[in-house]
C-alpha cells in the first residue's frame, strides 16, 4: 500500500483482516497525527477533512457513484465496531439536515424522502424549520423552504478514525514504512514478486500488489509506467468559529448542517466548524472564507459576529475529465485507488471493499 491517508490506511486495514501481509508506506507515518492551522504547507486530504457522510441523500439512484455510496454507508457501522477502542474512540455521529435554497430543491427533496424512508430520509416544511427557531436559541441559517433530514448520514471524525487504524494496523501486525517511494518499477523475468519500490530512504522493496492511494501525487508514479491520470487540485478552506452561546443552546443541532453546500459542524460547547471551499489550484483566497461565511446572504447574525480562532485548508484530487473516483487494475499487480475528490473519508469502506475483491479475484484458484 503506498498512501496513508483515510483510503489508504483504511484498505491496509480491510486487507490484514483477510490475511494478507501488508505493507504500508507513506512519509506521514512518522508524524503525530493532528492539524495545523494555515501556515505552510496544505494539509492532505484526510487530515484536512470535516469527515461529512452524505451517502443517502446523494441525488442520484443509480450507477457506480450510488453503489460506492450504498456499499460505504452499509460498511461503515462494521468499521467503527471493528475500530473503536477505549485508547482510540469511534463513533459515528448523526443526522445530517440540508436546507432547501429554493422550492424547486425542496420539491426535490421532497420526492427523494419519499422514495428513500427505508434509509432515514424524511422532509421537512418551511413552516417546521420557522416553529424550531422559535425556541432554539441558536437558529439555523434558513433560506426558508424547509429541507431534508437524513438519520443515518452525518460524519465521522477523521483524526480520530485516523488514530484508530494506526493502531489497529500495528495490532494487525501491518508494517508501517515511514518513507516516499520514489520509483515503482516492475520486476525482471524471473522475479518471484511483480513490483519493485525503490525510497528515499535508499531500500528497496519488493512485492505482488501494489496500490496506490497518493492522490495528486498518484501521477509521479504512474506516468513513468505508462499510465496518463491527471489529475486537478481543488483547495478546501474551513474556518473553527467561536460562538457565543449558552452550552443548552446547542441541543438540537444536528452531526452535520448545511446550507448552500457549506457544512457547519459543531465541535465543542462553542466552536463551530464552517467549511468547505472549492477553489482550484493549491493557492487559498481570503474572498473565498469570506463569501463561504455569507451563506450567500443566508447567515445569521450569531454567524457573522462569531470569531475566527483557526483556520486551515487542504487539497483533494479530483480526476481530469473522469468521474471521481479512480478505481482501476492498472496491469497485473498495480492497483490505483485514488482521486476520491471530496468523498475519501465517505468512501473508503467501500473502496478498500473493492481492492480485496481484485486482489482475491486475481489470486484464487479456481476448483478443477
Amino acid at each position: 500500500m503506498i498512501g496513508a491517508g483515510a483510503v489508504g490506511a483504511g484498505t491496509a486495514w480491510h486487507l490484514a483482516r483477510q490475511g494478507h501481509n501488508v505493507t504500508l508506506i507513506d512519509p506521514s507515518l512518522g508524524a503525530a497525527i493532528q492539524r495545523s492551522n494555515n501556515l505552510g504547507q496544505p494539509l492532505n486530504g484526510t487530515t484536512a477533512s470535516l469527515g461529512v457522510l452524505m451517502g443517502n441523500v446523494f441525488r442520484r439512484s443509480s450507477g457506480r457513484a450510488w453503489r460506492l455510496r450504498q456499499r460505504s454507508m452499509e460498511l461503515w457501522p462494521q468499521w467503527v465496531e471493528g475500530l473503536n477502542h477505549p485508547d482510540t474512540p469511534l463513533q459515528l455521529d448523526s443526522p445530517l439536515i440540508q436546507m432547501a435554497s429554493s422550492p424547486a430543491e425542496q420539491e426535490r427533496m421532497q420526492s427523494l424522502a419519499n422514495h428513500r424512508r427505508e434509509l432515514g430520509l424524511e422532509s421537512f416544511s418551511a413552516a417546521s424549520t420557522e416553529s424550531h427557531h422559535m425556541f432554539n436559541p441558536i437558529p439555523w441559517p434558513n433560506p426558508g423552504h424547509g429541507g431534508l433530514r437524513s438519520q443515518n448520514d452525518g460524519r465521522i471524525d477523521p483524526l480520530a478514525l485516523q488514530r484508530a487504524l494506526r493502531r489497529s494496523l500495528k495490532a494487525k501486525k501491518v508494517d508501517l514504512l515511514p518513507a516516499r517511494v520514489t520509483t515503482l518499477r516492475r520486476a525482471q523475468h524471473g522475479d518471484a514478486d511483480r513490483w519493485r519500490l525503490e525510497l528515499d530512504t535508499g531500500h528497496n522493496t519488493h512485492c505482488d500488489f501494489v496500490v496506490i492511494c497518493t492522490a495528486l501525487a498518484s501521477a509521479l508514479l504512474l506516468q513513468p509506467l505508462g499510465h496518463e491520470l491527471p489529475m486537478e487540485a481543488v483547495l478546501g478552506q474551513v474556518l473553527d468559529l467561536q460562538v457565543s452561546a449558552p452550552t443548552k443552546a446547542w441541543d438540537h443541532w444536528p452531526a452535520v448542517l448545511v446550507c448552500n453546500g457549506v457544512n457547519l459542524i459543531r465541535h465543542e460547547s462553542d466552536r463551530l466548524w464552517l467549511g468547505a471551499t472549492l477553489e482550484p489550484g493549491k493557492e487559498p483566497s481570503a474572498e473565498e472564507t469570506s463569501i463561504m461565511r455569507r451563506l450567500d446572504g443566508l447567515a445569521p447574525n450569531w454567524l457573522q459576529q462569531a470569531k475566527v480562532v483557526d483556520q486551515w485548508h487542504g487539497l483533494r484530487a479530483r480526476p481530469s475529465g473522469r468521474p471521481a473516483p479512480l478505481l482501476e487494475v492498472l496491469e497485473p499487480g498495480l492497483i490505483l485507488a485514488s482521486g476520491h475528490y471530496r468523498n475519501g473519508v465517505l468512501l473508503t469502506p467501500a473502496t478498500a471493499d473493492w481492492v480485496g475483491q481484485q486482489i482475491m479475484t486475481t489470486t484464487t484458484i479456481p476448483d478443477s
